[in-house]
């Protein structure tokens, strides 16, 4: 998608998210993760995003260090809308930190589907399209 819908979000790692080292725990990434995807979905018809959008797909590799009070940053960038899917990409950036430069601690991609729960023939957990008001807030270019 030209002129991806990109969202930052920056906070500070608290001590909840750390380990008895100081250290982040995996799981912080996919918090700072869906507080991006939070900001980026704020909006008028994008409220209902999240009651119908679970993740299918969710990969991450760790590279550096997060610690307990340096400020970190989500950049989360929306790669690819489908029929009834979105792939995000992100990277988490650690500040610098105690002398020591910005670096990344995390990147990866997840996907999301799109489910209908008001299906009269299934518990809601098929996919299926992406509501026509949604795709038309995510979509900021004609594409073939």
């Amino acid at each position: 998608m030209a002129d991806r819908p990109v969202a930052d979000f920056r906070t500070v790692v608290e001590w909840i998210d750390t380990d008895a080292a100081g250290i982040y725990h995996n799981s912080t990434v996919a918090r700072f993760v869906e507080a991006a995807e939070a900001r980026m979905t704020a909006g008028p018809h994008l409220d209902e995003y999240f009651h119908s959008a679970p993740r299918v797909r969710y990969s991450v590799e760790f590279e550096a260090p997060l610690f307990f009070g340096q400020e970190a940053t989500t950049v989360l960038t929306l790669e690819k809308l489908g029929t009834s899917s979105m792939t995000f990409a992100f990277e988490v950036w650690g500040e610098a930190f105690n002398g020591g430069p910005r670096r990344r601690a995390a990147h990866g991609t997840y996907v999301t589907v799109h489910i209908d729960r008001g299906h009269p023939h299934a518990d809601g957990a098929r996919s299926s399209p992406w509501p026509d008001e949604l795709v038309s807030q995510w979509r900021t270019t004609d594409e073939p």
